[in-house]
């Protein structure tokens, strides 16, 4: 960039309070640290936000009169809201887009004005088949557009994993040398054990009984319903609390909601926290959980899994994408092999791995620990940031 002082403004869907996945999590840290060593902007989807500490943020709206019941018209109202960011940032030197939602952004910047674009990938299209429902064959094949245009045409890559990179280059056309792993992170100091219990009685969470916790989005992603099925083998000693909402579509939640109220009928301390939970009481929840579950069939990282580990609480994943890149078999946790093609070995291996821990809290308390010592050593947001801005300046020499 010659000299001039790095100006990026970051392009985001999901930024605070609107966040709901783990990509909306990254983009929140990273910004507030990034803001910390570069003149940063934001900008998101949503309702202007109040100013606050750190960087400046806008928030855009979809145009008026993209409305209809067809599944392709929430693409359309994305693609206007990627049009509205896009004006004036030929003040910026540098544009870095989080997911396809604001791919087409990003992309637009470098065509208009010439700037370099940087993209993390959070996930990929291809590897979510099941979006056709939520988007639209036609809305599902307008947003692989966007992030294959994005990403093809991206001055760098950022992966969030080896598993990551490793996707990107077989699914498109990018030179090896412009994609970069740089992890997920944690805040070690927010996100640690809470030894109080008043939250989990406010929640219906009975604090002398063990507990199984699922926190994420209700999405085939995630493995819900592979879970949910797992459930019906485990102790009946043990709660189970599923800390889910967002949901995909309104079938997906209504198949949960099914599920759940036939495991109620079966067995107590089933409980569904489908509202957002404060995140003081969430750390409340993740620090008592005797395991923390991440059946996922997708996960390019899962900073759930930092959470927990951040909280010196076990996990039992499914060893999938990015996930053995943080949680260590046997030593943070235990992971579970997934085969598409087999889904009910891999349920009743859950289960027994669920239950292992359940059966065994010292050992679980012991994999909980050695998670946060792990998180201490290698997943700090600060050197995360770091590592971004050198990326800005090699992006835009």
């Amino acid at each position: 960039m010659g000299g001039e002082a790095v100006r990026p403004v970051l392009l985001t869907r999901e930024y605070p309070p609107e966040v709901y996945g783990g990509a909306g999590i990254h983009v929140e840290y990273l910004a507030r640290e990034l803001g910390r060593i570069l003149p940063l902007e934001v900008r998101c989807f949503g309702a202007e936000r109040e100013p606050g500490e750190g960087p400046p943020v806008r928030a855009f709206e979809p145009w008026a009169g993209l409305g209809g019941d067809k599944r392709y018209a929430s693409v359309l109202r994305v693609l206007s809201v990627d049009l509205a960011m896009t004006e004036g940032l030929e003040t910026a030197t540098l544009v870095h887009s989080h997911t396809w939602y604001a791919n087409f952004a990003g992309h637009l910047a470098k065509v208009m004005f010439g700037l370099p674009h940087v993209v993390t990938t959070h996930s990929f299209e291809p590897h979510r088949p099941w979006k056709v429902q939520q988007l639209g064959e036609g809305g599902y094949a307008l947003s692989s557009w966007c992030e294959r245009t994005a990403l093809e045409h991206a001055d760098a890559v950022i992966a969030v994993s080896g598993a990551m990179r490793d996707a990107v280059l077989e699914l498109y056309d990018v030179d090896p040398a412009r994609v970069e792993v740089i992890h997920n992170g944690i805040d070690p100091d927010e996100f640690r054990p809470d030894p109080s219990t008043d939250a989990l009685p406010r929640y219906g969470v009975d604090p002398g009984r063990p507990y199984v916790l699922f926190v994420g989005r209700i999405s085939r992603q995630k493995g819900i319903d592979l879970l949910l099925e797992a459930v019906r083998s485990l102790d009946p000693s043990a709660q189970f609390v599923l800390c889910a909402g967002s949901a995909d579509t309104a079938e997906q939640r209504e198949e949960v909601a099914r599920t759940v109220e036939e495991l109620q009928r079966q067995r107590s301390g089933v409980l569904w926290l489908e509202a957002m939970v404060p995140r003081a009481d969430l750390i409340q929840l993740i620090t008592h959980a005797t395991v923390l579950a991440v059946p996922s069939v997708y996960e390019p990282l899962g900073i759930v899994n930092l959470e927990a580990m951040a909280c010196e609480t076990a996990v039992v994943a499914s060893a999938v994408g990015g996930i053995p890149e943080v949680v260590v078999d046997g030593e943070t946790g235990l992971l579970v092999p997934y085969d598409p093609n087999d889904p009910a070995a891999f349920t009743a291996a859950l289960a027994a791995r669920l239950g292992e821990l359940l059966a065994d809290p010292g050992r679980a308390r012991e994999l909980g620990a050695a998670g946060r010592r792990r998180v201490l050593e290698e997943f700090s947001w600060r050197s995360i940031a770091e590592r971004t801005a050198a990326l800005y300046e090699r992006a835009g020499g």
